[in-house]
């Protein structure tokens, strides 16, 4: 019996597959109901895949973990699952790069990294996501002088929309390198990116709650002190959970499995999960919950490896809207989202997540030329959001707020070409790359036109 016709029904199995369930997103807030779905094994499949695609007259989108609050991933034409384009093609550790399958989770990433002694310089708080789907919508953590993960890419490798295969870096296609570190998915499909790394070094945390006035009015100190600042405000109190992250000689001290335990799963995860339903279930009791939950974290200090002080689990399910806003205008824009809460009668049992990133050189980056600062804004899942977030879009985009663009926002092409001077250095690159609009779907549209 010949093998040969087995393996091509294996690949053609594989490439083409009806879905006859709706995809949906981790939040649950967005579906999609894709004509058929393909898992590539290689580039050439996906090549293969973006080719029948356009002779189908179908459009094509790459979904990675679906952490995205917004459609940017959704389609009714061909979905590209790329769990098969998992993992490290190469490491260079004379250039300090390493270079990653498209496909492959944060998580994996960081833990193969760790076992090689190498590091990212800066990354997230969760580790979820693929590489190319964190980078494509501009995931970020917090920084001074360290920015955003995409800001860590030195060269990639994507399918464009006749199928073939482009590598760009800062010497090799450089306007499309300059663009496509954040590209929403609408330049092509990633299928590689080399990340800038470093030798492995260890960071020490300093949790510490502190009151909302002491942490506005000492907010350019702590941001000039620390490598790494961020907080966290609790609506309907007065009070902040400050972290501070800066890398230290040792010796490792890392959080003991009682207090992880304690603090990582059963408050912030089991606990929190409850007091969220209950405020769901009784709104009228979320203030009150808010006074004792910002109390229940207790301060610490530790000392580990980078992405074991950057991220943290996060298993309660929520729904963000996340603006960034020049540095300067940080203070101001919080105290008028902390006066607006009060006047109002909304109740809101998540914290609001206060982050800094410098500015950097990507046309869409949310940080692209300007020093910035992230005010996040989250509602647990399944709770009403709409009127939290459009009051809280209204303060931000007074002070020019750039939306995350994985994150609920409600701007358009319209907006976005007042607020991002290279604008149309994109716009004008994607008439070039997908004259036809192969990758289009309805968010892109919206937020980069047609």
């Amino acid at each position: 019996m010949s093998t040969g016709n087995a393996g091509s029904d294996t690949t053609k199995a594989r490439q083409a597959r009806t879905r006859n369930e709706p995809w949906r997103n981790w939040a649950g807030n967005v579906t999609a109901r894709p004509v058929r779905e393909v898992t590539p094994a290689s580039v050439e499949e996906l090549s293969a895949a973006v080719r029948a695609a356009a002779a189908d007259g179908l459009k094509v989108k790459a979904v990675g973990t679906g952490h995205s609050f917004t459609a940017a991933a959704a389609t009714d034409g061909v979905l590209i699952r790329p769990q098969l384009l998992t993992g490290i093609r190469n490491i260079d550790r004379e250039a300090g790069t390493v270079t990653v399958e498209a496909g492959t989770p944060l998580k994996r990433l960081n833990l193969a990294l760790a076992r090689e002694g190498l590091s990212l310089t800066n990354m997230g708080d969760i580790m979820e996501q693929t590489v190319s789907g964190a980078t494509s919508t501009g995931t970020h953590g917090t920084g001074r002088e360290s920015a955003s993960i995409s800001a860590q890419i030195k060269g990639l490798e994507l399918v464009t929309a006749d199928g073939s295969v482009l590598t760009c870096s800062e010497k090799e296609n450089p306007e499309v390198f300059a663009a496509a570190r954040i590209g929403l998915g609408a330049l092509g499909i990633i299928t590689a990116i080399t990340f800038a790394v470093e030798p492995i070094f260890l960071l020490t945390a300093r949790e510490e709650p502190m009151t909302f006035d002491r942490v506005i009015s000492d907010f350019d100190a702590l941001y000039a002190e620390n490598e790494h600042f961020e907080f966290y405000w609790f609506p309907h109190t007065g009070n902040c959970n400050t972290k501070r992250n800066n890398r230290s000689a040792g010796p490792e001290a890392p959080v003991g499995r009682f207090s992880s335990f304690l603090e990582d799963e059963l408050l912030s995860n089991g606990l929190f999960q409850a007091v969220n339903s209950l405020g769901r279930a009784v709104p009228a009791t979320i203030p009150s919950i808010a006074k004792i939950s910002s109390r229940a974290l207790s301060a610490r200090t530790y000392t580990d490896i980078p992405y074991k002080v950057f991220t943290s689990p996060r298993r309660v399910r929520f729904v963000e809207m996340e603006f960034a806003v020049p540095r300067a205008a940080l203070v101001e824009t919080l105290r008028e989202l902390k006066t607006m809460v009060e006047r109002s009668n909304l109740r809101i049992s998540f914290p609001v997540e206060v982050r800094t990133a410098p500015a950097d050189d990507i046309a869409l980056s949310t940080a692209s030329g300007r020093d910035s600062a992230y005010i996040a804004v989250h509602m647990y899942k399944g709770t009403p959001y709409q009127a939290y977030f459009t009051a809280a879009e209204r303060i931000f985009t007074a002070h020019e707020g750039r939306p995350h663009w994985g994150k609920v926002h409600t701007r358009d092409a319209d907006y976005f070409s007042t607020v991002y001077p290279r604008f149309g250095e994109f716009t004008d690159l994607r008439d070039r790359l997908d004259p036809d609009r192969l990758f289009a779907n309805d968010y892109l549209r919206r937020v980069i036109g047609d």
